[in-house]
């Protein structure tokens, strides 16, 4: 059986979601009305990791809809992303990176996805003509790494990955690529089986330039044996692996889980790059953000467990105005710093601001001189 025709045999309908778990009439009419808003799709892969005697199985919440999404506190576009969008499926936010929103598509339909204006739905914010994208390239002399992602650019057929790669390659002014995907995580089958996937990826990945994949892990019971197959083959077709876990109330708001991600993801080779704080987005805010401060607090404890190597990663927050590292807390006052910035000046400022408990995000804390 071929990668699509293992696809093909996804989870999409509560029908379907019925063979694994029994349902009441009410959780039926609940995740009916929500599957019509944000559709459900699961691997039978990673369908296959969730304890379905646990209610709290941390896998399950990620990827089974629940009655939380019927919360509306939130925005749909958290970082401004729409602002920044320079033609359909094209942003251009920090100077030296363009991103391409190339699919609505991906193999699971992550609960917590802070795309959920467009994933699985039909979207005029994804790319219509690559050629354009590249073109604006082209022209912008500063961008010198371009991401691709979606959706999951990964459940593409690989002769468009192929073109992608083609057109992107010949921009002398890229310094590298990088596919955003959770492939490895839901659907490690996809680079199991497809033999053309890591051929292209090695030859496109070479000393001069690197293709990088960054994952998103986010529960050691993700690193399974296939999961680190799929990562092996992928670094021995020379790709650079990094990981963004989300911070996740239920999934990995815990020091000692969040420790144990991020050992075994340095012992089967994949980087541990950030700690994303869960955006406050429509329909996941209340289900999975942890306030700021205990998100801290469970960050610096998890990191008292962890070894150099295991602890490269920053605890930020992607906002409108940039990528913000949270950095500290002390007394009264909670500290920021701009890792990165959509206005180049404000890289590397440090600033705080008041201290809130229940805070989730920077724009509920009070600002202070």
């Amino acid at each position: 059986m071929t990668w699509r025709e293992e696809l093909k045999k996804d989870i999409s309908t509560l029908e379907q979601l019925k063979e694994f778990v029994d349902l009441t009439p009410k959780e039926k009419r609940q995740l009916r009305e929500i599957t019509e808003i944000h559709p459900m799709r699961i691997t039978r892969y990673y369908l296959s990791l969730i304890d379905w005697d646990d209610p709290d199985d941390p896998i399950r919440k990620m990827a089974v809809p629940s009655e939380a999404e019927l919360n509306l506190l939130g925005s749909y576009d958290t970082s401004g992303e729409l602002e920044n969008t320079k033609m359909p499926g094209l942003q251009h936010k920090y100077s030296q990176t363009a991103l391409i929103l190339a699919t609505n598509q991906c193999s699971t339909y992550c609960r917590h996805c802070f795309r959920k204006r467009l994933v699985g739905l039909s979207s005029a914010e994804i790319l219509q003509r690559f050629n354009d994208a590249v073109k604006y390239i082209e022209k912008h002399s500063e961008v010198n790494n371009v991401l691709v992602s979606g959706g999951d650019p990964f459940v593409l057929p690989t002769a468009v990955l192929r073109e992608f790669l083609e057109q992107l390659s010949a921009v002398p002014h890229l310094n590298f690529i990088r596919f955003g995907t959770r492939v490895p995580v839901t659907f490690p089958e996809r680079i199991l089986e497809d033999e053309e996937l890591l051929r292209l990826l090695e030859e496109n990945s070479r000393a001069e330039r690197r293709i990088y994949v960054v994952t998103q892990f986010n529960h050691p019971r993700e690193i399974t044996e296939k999961a680190t197959a799929a990562v092996a083959r992928l670094i021995s077709a020379g790709v650079i692996l990094n990981n963004q876990t989300v911070l996740l109330k239920g999934v990995n708001d815990d020091p000692a889980v969040l420790a144990e991600l991020q050992n075994k993801l340095v012992s089967v080779g994949v980087n541990p790059y950030y700690i994303f704080q869960c955006r406050p987005v429509k329909r996941v805010k209340n289900n999975f953000q942890v306030p700021l401060q205990r998100g801290y607090e469970i960050v610096e404890a998890a990191k008292k467990r962890l070894n150099g190597h295991s602890k490269r990663f920053k605890y930020i927050l992607s906002h409108q105005s940039g990528k913000i590292e949270i950095v500290g807390v002390e007394g009264e006052f909670i500290y920021f710093k701009h890792h990165q910035a959509k206005e180049p000046e404000n890289i590397g400022k440090l600033f705080r601001r008041r201290l809130n408990k229940t805070a989730g995000w920077l724009d509920e804390l009070e600002e202070v001189e």
